[in-house]
């Protein structure tokens, strides 16, 4: 819903949490060869690439919330349909997309929905997600992003942080459709 992505971005910043330059992480390494760094869940190479220059991780520590918004909306809100999306499953798509791509969380969420998986929010989908029940598909998506993630080969590292997070987003999420 167009009124919930305040409240969605709120509740993401929160989980993807401030700075972090971890070299395990992929998301911490830039296409050219340089190490990267991560602030407020936005990778510098994301960031470079929405600022259309290089920047460093000194300017990555100074991004703030506001800096980050329109980055959010744009690249993964817009991207599956977040206003377009019931309450609750705005969220849960829109933190998933940012964490796998909104293509893999489309593809992953119309699985769930047993529609043709084919990464694009048209009109079978819609009307899957709109004829669904929102606590069954918040439930299938959440198993699904577990699943996802166990088969990541650095869910050794990152595994029991990515568990917590889809805990958290799927209890939000079913607050948010109450």
């Amino acid at each position: 819903m167009k009124e919930n992505f305040e409240a969605s971005l709120k509740h993401l910043l929160k989980s993807e949490g401030g700075f972090t330059n971890d070299p395990r992480d992929p998301g911490n390494k830039l296409p050219d060869g340089r190490a990267g760094s991560t602030m407020l869940g936005v990778t510098q190479a994301t960031y470079e690439s929405y600022i259309g220059k290089r920047t460093t991780q000194e300017k990555m520590r100074e991004l703030t919330p506001d800096d980050v918004a329109p980055i959010y909306r744009k690249k993964y809100w817009d991207a599956v349909k977040g206003d377009e999306l019931p309450s609750g499953l705005d969220y849960l798509m829109f933190d998933f997309a940012v964490n796998a791509g909104p293509g893999r969380a489309i593809k992953i969420m119309q699985d769930a929905l047993g529609v043709t998986a084919d990464g694009v929010i048209g009109r079978m989908t819609m009307k899957a997600i709109a004829d669904a029940n929102p606590e069954e598909l918040i439930e299938k998506f959440s198993d699904a992003k577990e699943a996802y993630y166990k088969s990541l080969k650095t869910f050794e590292t990152f595994g029991k942080g990515w568990l917590r997070r889809v805990a958290e987003v799927k209890g939000y999420a079913s607050e948010m459709i109450a």
